[in-house]
């Protein structure tokens, strides 16, 4: 087992210090911006990957070369291979891969459903092996550069140290949604149709919101601004080459520590409200509704089978059930579901039991997801997908890629969406599609 070699560094502040790193190979910032002691304490940036994992058209490939067997298992074997030491005291993510899944690699791991090969928005999996990684505790205040090599850590500490490079504009105009109003109605309509038919229980269904991206766009600036207008528990920026992410999502799919397993589903959304009366009243209406506790329940259960695919008998659990959480823009209900992993089985046996997250899906699983293809008639590329680490000292994070925009093909997508069950009303689905991402696109405003 490989030994780390540890550094500690200044404490800056995270995203300012990815300004110094523009340029660099796939940049990839992993932020908490709302900051606590148990979901918001750490942060990481990395830079100039020692190999990168990419899927494209259902196929894997390491650095360009093919890869025998399938991308959950080539990613357990660069885990088993490159096992390393856990230092404790530091933030948890010491090397390992990082990056996206996107929510259209759903479709590979489910080869029997009915889901159309659309034309994609950007590679299906793209995570990176981090041989060199700057940790950040936000509770201690302090930072650490943990990495393969001595020399390595110089690298990224010299870079660290290099001026900011300058900042583009943040603004994009002229945004159109893939549906009238009237039309997404419809599609919850028809989403609510197979609910009453028996088919589901619930689905999440959203719209896309695009644009192109002008002259001059930076997508760090943009997700600068982003992560002030709506600080997130786990947030992230990307920028991959041919595609950027800026991600502002409150949602946590997983987390595994050795064997260890946590997912935190969402479902049940309130506007917040300046006011501080009427945003108690808009807390008590959201604690007191059955069609919000449902939807939540419904994934929770949703979740406990998913893990218990991969969990020894008798350890998945339920903690937290509809706990309310409040953000920036929205109050969420929110559960947490945990369990054990079985011997043997590793993150890849893990997330090809949970990936997708069953809160932007629905239930049952498979065929939410085929009734989603239907009425969306387009991939989702990132959004919807997960972001975040797969560590090679057995700790991993990944969140919900929700309140995200993505930016591939000069063209910039951010979608919104809900859990529509059979209690959903049409217009109210509507207005709560635009409610999440209110905050994402007022970053986008001049």
């Amino acid at each position: 087992m490989r030994e780390p070699h540890v550094r500690e560094i200044i404490c800056l502040e995270p995203s300012a210090l990815a300004l110094r790193l523009k340029g660099q190979r796939h940049l990839t910032l992993l932020e908490s911006v709302m900051r606590s002691e148990h979901l918001g304490r750490y942060s990481f940036l990395a830079c100039n990957p020692k190999a990168t994992l990419e899927v494209n058209a259902g196929r894997t490939f390491l650095d360009g070369v093919p890869q025998a067997g399938t991308a959950l298992a080539v990613i357990d074997r660069l885990l088993a291979q490159n096992r390393q030491r856990h230092v404790p005291g530091l933030p948890p993510f010491q090397g390992g891969l990082a990056g996206y899944i996107a929510y259209d690699f759903g479709r590979s791991l489910e080869p029997h459903a009915r889901i159309p090969a659309f034309a994609p928005l950007c590679p299906d999996l793209m995570l990176h092996h981090f041989d060199c990684v700057a940790g950040f505790d936000h509770m201690q205040e302090r930072a650490w550069i943990v990495s393969e090599t001595e020399e390595r850590a110089e690298e990224l500490e010299e870079l660290l140290a290099r001026p900011p490079r300058p900042a583009g504009s943040h603004a994009i105009p002229g945004w159109q949604s893939n549906f009238a109003r009237a039309d997404y109605e419809k599609a919850i309509a028809r989403a609510i149709e197979y609910i009453l038919a028996g088919d589901i229980f619930q689905a999440n269904i959203t719209q896309t919101f695009s644009a192109p991206v002008p002259e001059g766009f930076d997508p760090l600036a943009f997700y600068r601004v982003l992560r002030l207008k709506n600080p997130a528990t786990f947030s992230a920026f990307l920028d991959y080459g041919a595609v950027q992410v800026a991600s502002s999502s409150p949602e946590r799919l997983l987390s595994c520590e050795e064997g260890r397993v946590e997912a935190r589903p969402i479902k049940g959304t309130r506007r917040r409200d300046a006011d501080p009366s009427r945003d108690a009243s808009l807390i008590a209406d959201l604690a007191a509704s059955r069609k919000d506790r449902a939807e939540n329940v419904m994934i929770v259960d949703l979740l406990r089978n998913d893990l218990s695919r991969v969990a020894k008998p008798g350890t998945v659990r339920v903690p937290v059930l509809c706990g309310l959480e409040t953000y920036a823009n929205v109050h969420h209900l929110v559960s947490v579901v945990t369990g054990e992993l079985k011997d043997g089985c590793g993150m890849g046996d893990l997330i090809g039991a949970a990936f997708p997250g069953g809160s932007i899906t629905g239930a049952p699983k498979i065929r939410a997801m085929e009734i989603i293809a239907e009425i969306e008639q387009a991939p989702r590329g990132v959004y919807c997908g997960s972001i975040g680490y797969l560590g090679f000292n057995g700790r991993s994070d990944l969140n919900i890629a929700i309140r995200t925009a993505q930016f591939s093909g000069q063209v910039a997508r951010v979608q919104g969406g809900g859990g529509i069950t059979a209690r959903s009303q049409p217009p109210a689905e509507y207005e709560e599609s635009l409610t999440k991402i209110r905050r994402v696109m007022e970053a986008f405003q001049p």
